[in-house]
């Protein structure tokens, strides 16, 4: 009896190490910078009382202004619970408001505060240093590529007309 072997070769499989080839690499690559990222920027925030998740979201309010709850799911990478936890934990704070929108009396707008706004600026000058030991291997110019390429990643319509 013969075993009929196949004759082209199988697709790797994922292994989660330097060089994987497999389809899921780059997911991979990228759940593991994610989780050594995090990480060091939880360092950063935590001697300022806040989390990643609510950094997340400050990040959102002091880049676009008030917001609208519902538009900070997708922009924060939450979902409507989420949010919910997260502003009510701002709010508390006294980090953000929530504010009626005139006419819709459903529809809250979130907008940060000033203690927000110097919260934010503290953890950026908190979060300098450790940023660099993230990249202290990489070589010059590397940081500001992987940058580049991780944006052009995350956005791929910002560079289309």
């Amino acid at each position: 009896m013969t075993v009929d072997t196949p004759s082209e070769k199988t697709s790797a499989r994922a292994t989660d190490r330097p060089g994987d080839a497999s389809p899921f690499a780059l997911g991979l690559l990228l759940r593991r910078a994610h989780r050594r990222a995090a990480s060091v920027m939880t360092e950063a925030l935590r001697p300022l009382g806040i989390e990643l998740r609510h950094f997340g979201v400050l990040i959102v309010l002091a880049d676009r202004g008030p917001t609208v709850q519902r538009d900070l799911v997708q922009a924060a990478g939450s979902d409507k619970a989420g949010i919910m936890r997260v502003v009510d934990d701002l709010e508390s704070k006294g980090l953000a408001v929530r504010k009626a929108v005139p006419g819709d009396r459903r529809v809250r707008v979130v907008e940060i505060t000033q203690k927000g706004l110097e919260l934010f600026d503290q953890a950026h000058a908190a979060a300098e240093p450790l940023a660099e030991r993230l990249v202290t291997h990489l070589g010059a110019g590397e940081a500001e590529q992987l940058t580049d390429l991780l944006n052009r990643f995350t956005h791929p319509d910002d560079g289309e007309e």
